[in-house]
C-alpha cells in the first residue's frame, strides 16, 4: 500500500483554538509553488544529484558487489562513519533486522556493528571483543575529513597491526569517500590507500544526511537483505506527484512541511514529534531527527525534533504529550498492525482479568493503540497527522525516506533557509582542533 498521509486532527476544528485554521494552512502551502518549482527544474538540469537516485539502476551491482566483499567469510562487519554516513545505513539496515530484539541477535552472521559514536571505551572494548581476523569494516566519511571518522580509522589500522594482520588490511578495509581531486586534500584517502585497499566513491553531489539512497546507506541495507532496487522504487513513489507537476495541494511533502512551518508561523509551536510504531521505525525517526535538525536549525529558525517510539513510549513520554504544554506538533507513523503476531489464547486471557484480549493477535493490540494515540492526541488539543503504511519494508521505508527529504527541502524552502549547509556545526569543528592542539 503507498504512504497515506491523513491531516484532519491538525486543524481548529478537530483539535479546538490550538489548531491552525484551513485559512492559514493552504495560505502557506501556497506558497510552497515555488520551492516544487524549483524540485522540478533541478531535476531536469540535474543539479540535485539526490532527485536522480530513485530512477538510477546502473550502480546496484557495484552495491551488491561491495556488500558480497564485506560479508564473504566474515563474522562481523563495522561501518565507521558518523550522522549521515551512518544514520540512513542503519535505517535501512534495521528493516532488514539489525538491532531488533531478540531477532537481531540470533541472526546468522555476519554480525553488522555501526560504530557510529566516538566514546573510547566502547570503542577499545568493541576492537577488543571483535575477531578481527574474520571481521571487515567499511569506513565512511563524505569530505575524507570527518575527524571521528579519522580516529576511528586510525585507532582500527592499530588494532589489525596489534593482531599481526598490518599486511593484510587490504583484505579487512573498504573505503567510501568522494573521488580524489586535485589540488584537495582528502585525508581518509591519504590515510587508508596507501594500505593497497579499495576505495568506493562517495556522490560529491549528495550531502551526507541525504545519502540513504546511496551507496552509504544501500550497502549496509544490502548486507541485511534489503533489495536496493525497492528502496529506490519506494523512493520514486514518494517523488512522482513532484516530477509530474502536481500542485502543493497534491503533493504529501509539500503538505506535511506547510503543516510544520504553518504551526510555527502562527501558534509559536516549533516542536515536532515523530512516534512511528515498531521496532523497524526506531532508527527511522533518528534519522529523520539529524535530517529535520541539521537542514532546518538555522538563523534563527527551525523546528525541534523529537524522537518516539510505539507503542513503548506510550509508557515514557505521552502523559507529557498529553497534559504537558500545548507545544507540540505530532506526526504518528501507523502500520497495519492487526490480525499479526501470536494470538492469545481465550482462557489465558479470562484468567488475567482482560477477557477481551482473548482470540486476539498482539497485532489487534497494537492497532487499537495507535488508533486510541491519534485520537486521544487531538481530544486533547494537539494537532497530529497520520501517516499509514502497509508494512515496513524496503519499499516502504524508500517511500518514508523520500517523502521526509521533501519535506525537509520543501520546509527550508518556506522557512528561507539552506536545507543542505551546516555552518555552525563547522565552527565547532575548527573549536575542537584547537583545544586538541592545545593539549
Amino acid at each position: 500500500m503507498p504512504l497515506k498521509q491523513t491531516i484532519d486532527t491538525c486543524f481548529d476544528v478537530e483539535v479546538g483554538e490550538t489548531g491552525l485554521s484551513r485559512e492559514a494552512f493552504q495560505a502557506v502551502l501556497g506558497r510552497a509553488r515555488p520551492g516544487l518549482a524549483w524540485l522540478r527544474e533541478v531535476h531536469e538540469t540535474g543539479a540535485l544529484p539526490l532527485l536522480s537516485l530513485p530512477a538510477r539502476d546502473d550502480d546496484l551491482a557495484g552495491i551488491a558487489e561491495a556488500a558480497d566483499w564485506l560479508s564473504a567469510d566474515a563474522t562481523d562487519v563495522i561501518v565507521l562513519g558518523t550522522g549521515g554516513s551512518s544514520l540512513g545505513g542503519q535505517t535501512l539496515a534495521q528493516v532488514g533486522g539489525w538491532r531488533l530484539p531478540v531477532v537481531g541477535d540470533l541472526r546468522a552472521g555476519p554480525r553488522l556493528h555501526f560504530l557510529d559514536n566516538l566514546d573510547p571505551v566502547s570503542l577499545a572494548a568493541a576492537f577488543d571483543a571483535l575477531p578481527l581476523e574474520t571481521t571487515r569494516a567499511l569506513v565512511v566519511s563524505k569530505s575524507g575529513g570527518t575527524g571521528e571518522t579519522l580516529i576511528q580509522a586510525m585507532a582500527l589500522l592499530t588494532a589489525y597491526e596489534d593482531a599481526g594482520l598490518g599486511d593484510d588490511v587490504k583484505d579487512h578495509i573498504l573505503g567510501l569517500s568522494e573521488p580524489a581531486v586535485s589540488g584537495h586534500l582528502n585525508k581518509l584517502r591519504k590515510l587508508l590507500e596507501p594500505y593497497g585497499l579499495r576505495f568506493l566513491d562517495h556522490d560529491p553531489g549528495v550531502g551526507g544526511r541525504f545519502t540513504a539512497l546511496t551507496n552509504v546507506g544501500l550497502i549496509p541495507g544490502a548486507l541485511m537483505g534489503i533489495d536496493p532496487r525497492a528502496v529506490r522504487a519506494g523512493a520514486a513513489r514518494a517523488l512522482e506527484p513532484v516530477l509530474a507537476g502536481a500542485d502543493a495541494d497534491g503533493v504529501p511533502a509539500a503538505i506535511g512541511a506547510a503543516l510544520a512551518v504553518g504551526y510555527a508561523e502562527h501558534h509559536g509551536i516549533v516542536q515536532n514529534v515523530m512516534f512511528g510504531y515498531g521496532d523497524r521505525l526506531e532508527r527511522f525517526t533518528r534519522w529523520w531527527v539529524q535530517l529535520w535538525a541539521e537542514s532546518l536549525g538555522k538563523q534563527g529558525r527551525g523546528m525541534t525534533p523529537v524522537p518516539a517510539v510505539g507503542p513503548v513510549d506510550q509508557h515514557s513520554q505521552l502523559q507529557l504529550f498529553l497534559d504537558g504544554p500545548a507545544d507540540k506538533l505530532f506526526t504518528v507513523i501507523a502500520t497495519d498492525a492487526g490480525d499479526k503476531g501470536p494470538r492469545i489464547d481465550p482462557a489465558l486471557a479470562a484468567e488475567a482479568g482482560q477477557p477481551e484480549f482473548g482470540g486476539r493477535t498482539v497485532g489487534d493490540f497494537v492497532a487499537s493503540q495507535q488508533r486510541a494515540t491519534v485520537e486521544t492526541l487531538a481530544r486533547n488539543g494537539r494537532p497530529v497527522r497520520l501517516l499509514q503504511v502497509s508494512s515496513v519494508d524496503a519499499e516502504s521505508i524508500g517511500e518514508l525516506m523520500m517523502h521526509f527529504m521533501l519535506e525537509t527541502i520543501i520546509a527550508a524552502h518556506l522557512l528561507g533557509v539552506d536545507a543542505f549547509d551546516q555552518p555552525a556545526v563547522e565552527e565547532g569543528k575548527i573549536l575542537a582542533r584547537t583545544y586538541l592542539e592545545e593539549m
